[in-house]
């Protein structure tokens, strides 16, 4: 008996490790986009660069971020 209260407690510490770690990389994912996202309609905005907003393009920021914006930038140069 005691040793599957101590699996529970061990489970329970475990997955709120998990939990943490995820928000942590989720939060700093949704940072990374919206960063990339506000750069990219900056850069559009001054005419350093025409990216159009396509659904595809618009993924490619919110996945890469800053350097999904790079990407696109080189891309939109060749």
């Amino acid at each position: 008996m005691i040793n599957v209260l101590i699996f529970i407690v061990l489970l329970t510490i475990a997955a709120a490790i998990v939990l943490k770690l995820t928000f942590s990389v989720l939060k700093w994912m949704a940072m990374n986009a919206i960063v990339g996202l506000i750069l990219l309609g900056i850069l559009n905005y001054l005419g350093i660069a025409h990216v159009e907003m396509s659904l595809i393009n618009f993924l490619i920021v919110a996945v890469g971020g800053i350097l999904g914006v790079f990407l696109l930038l080189f891309l939109s140069y060749l």
